[in-house]
C-alpha cells in the first residue's frame, strides 16, 4: 500500500483464506456444548454465475465431483438477486465432509478465475428447540458471522451475539455488524 493510498484512507481488501473454513468443525463442538446447536448436515455456497462456456463447464466439473460419492445429488438452485447457491448435503455428524465439500466448491471456483464471484458459504445448524442457525463465512473479507432466522423475515439478534461470544475464539469473526447480512431463505438453512 502506498503514500497516497494511506494518505486517502483506502486499504487493501483482505484475502481470503479459504483453509479458515476448517475451523467449522471445531467451533461445531464449542456451539453444541455452548449453545445446544446441532450441525444440520446442510452447506451451501453461494456466487454470482458468470457468462459464457468456461464457466458453465466449471460449474458442471463441481456438480460432477460432489455428486461422485454415494451421498445425496447436489442442488443448484438461484435466488431473488440472481446468485446461484450450491446446496451440498451429508449426515449431520460428518460435517468435516461438509466443509470440504465446501472448501472444494470455493477453492475450484477461486482456482478458475471466478474467485471474484464468490459471496459466501454457510453451514446450517438446530437447535434442540427447533431454532435455526447458519455459521456464514465472507468470501472477500475471509471472515465469519452468525445468522438466525426468526419467522416474518425477522432476525434473532440477541441469539447471534451469544453465538458469536460462544465460538469467537474458534472462528475469525467479522466485526463490523452492518456486514451481517441476511441470508433469507438460503438453501441449508
Amino acid at each position: 500500500m502506498g503514500f497516497l493510498d494511506t494518505l486517502l484512507g483506502r486499504s487493501k481488501p483482505v484475502k481470503p483464506d479459504l483453509d479458515r473454513l476448517f475451523g467449522l468443525s471445531t467451533a461445531a463442538i464449542t456451539l453444541e456444548a455452548a449453545a445446544g446447536f446441532r450441525p444440520t448436515g446442510l452447506g451451501s455456497v453461494c456466487f454470482r454465475a458468470a457468462e459464457g462456456g468456461a464457466f458453465a463447464r466449471l460449474q458442471q466439473d463441481v456438480q460432477e465431483l460432489l455428486d461422485a460419492d454415494e451421498g445425496p445429488k447436489v442442488e443448484i438452485s438461484t435466488d431473488g438477486y440472481g446468485y446461484t447457491w450450491l446446496l451440498a448435503e451429508h449426515p449431520p455428524e460428518e460435517l468435516p465432509a461438509l466443509v470440504t465439500d465446501l472448501h472444494a466448491v470455493n477453492a475450484t471456483l477461486e482456482g478458475g478465475g471466478f474467485g471474484p464471484h464468490l459471496l459466501c458459504s454457510l453451514a446450517g445448524f438446530a437447535g434442540l428447540d427447533g431454532r435455526r442457525l447458519a455459521l456464514v463465512y465472507l468470501y472477500k473479507r475471509g471472515t465469519f458471522y452468525p445468522f438466525a432466522p426468526l419467522p416474518g423475515d425477522k432476525r434473532d439478534n440477541a441469539l447471534e451475539l451469544q453465538v458469536r461470544g460462544a465460538i469467537g475464539a474458534d472462528l475469525p469473526f467479522e466485526d463490523d455488524l452492518g456486514r451481517w447480512f441476511p441470508v433469507w431463505g438460503a438453501p441449508g438453512l
